[in-house]
C-alpha cells in the first residue's frame, strides 16, 4: 500500500493541520509515513502547503514531484499544483474558492465542492479543511475515522480540543460526501 497526497492552499485554511492529522493518523495504525509542511513567511495569506506519503513499506524520499492526489483549497496556488497531479490522480477542489470551470485538467477523477459554503452552513467556517479530509479519507480509506480521531488529540492544541467533536462532525460529512459521488 501507498498513498500520497499534496495538500495547498493558503496560510489559515489549516492545511498544515489536516496534513499533520492525516501523518497522525497513519502512524496510530502503524503505517509508515512522512509529513513535509512549507509555509510562507507571512502568517496568513500567504501560501501553505504540504506533502503527506503513507505506505506499508519504507519510504524513500519525503517529496514527490508528481502526486496521486491534490487537494487544493485556494486560488492561486491552483496554477503552481494542479499541472504536477498524475493522470487519473484523485482531485479534491474548494468550489467555494476555486471556480471549478478553473480546472484545466480533463484527466483527473475530480472531486468539487464549496467547502467553505458547508463548513459555514455547519456553523464554524474553520472546518472546511476538516471536511476536505473527510472526503479524501472517504475516497481512500487509507486511514480510519477512529485513528483520525485519536489524531486529533495529539495534534490540537489544548485551547482547541473542545472543537474534537465538531472537527470530527465536519470529517464524518466529507466521508458520508465521498461515498455519495
Amino acid at each position: 500500500m501507498y498513498h500520497d497526497i499534496f495538500i495547498a492552499g493558503t496560510g489559515g485554511q489549516g492545511v498544515l493541520v489536516i496534513g499533520n492529522l492525516l501523518a497522525e493518523a497513519a502512524l496510530a495504525e502503524g503505517r509508515e509515513v512522512t509529513f513535509l509542511p512549507s509555509y510562507g513567511v507571512e502568517m496568513r495569506g500567504g501560501n501553505a502547503n504540504c506533502t503527506v506519503i503513507i505506505a506499508d513499506r519504507p519510504i524513500g524520499s519525503p517529496s514527490i514531484n508528481t502526486p496521486q492526489t491534490l487537494m487544493l483549497m485556494s486560488r492561486k496556488t491552483r496554477p503552481l499544483y494542479e499541472p504536477k497531479l498524475l493522470p487519473d490522480g484523485l482531485y479534491i477542489l474548494n468550489t467555494s474558492l476555486v471556480p471549478e470551470s478553473d480546472v484545466q485538467r480533463q484527466d483527473v477523477n475530480l472531486v468539487a465542492m464549496p467547502f467553505n459554503d458547508m463548513a459555514a452552513e455547519m456553523g464554524n467556517p474553520r472546518l472546511a479543511n476538516m471536511i476536505a479530509l473527510g472526503i479524501y479519507i472517504g475516497r481512500t480509506g487509507v486511514v480510519s475515522i477512529e485513528a483520525v480521531e485519536q489524531g486529533l488529540d495529539e495534534v490540537l492544541s489544548e485551547r482547541n480540543k473542545k472543537y474534537i467533536p465538531q472537527n470530527m462532525t465536519a470529517i464524518r460529512k466529507g466521508v458520508e460526501l465521498a461515498g455519495a459521488r
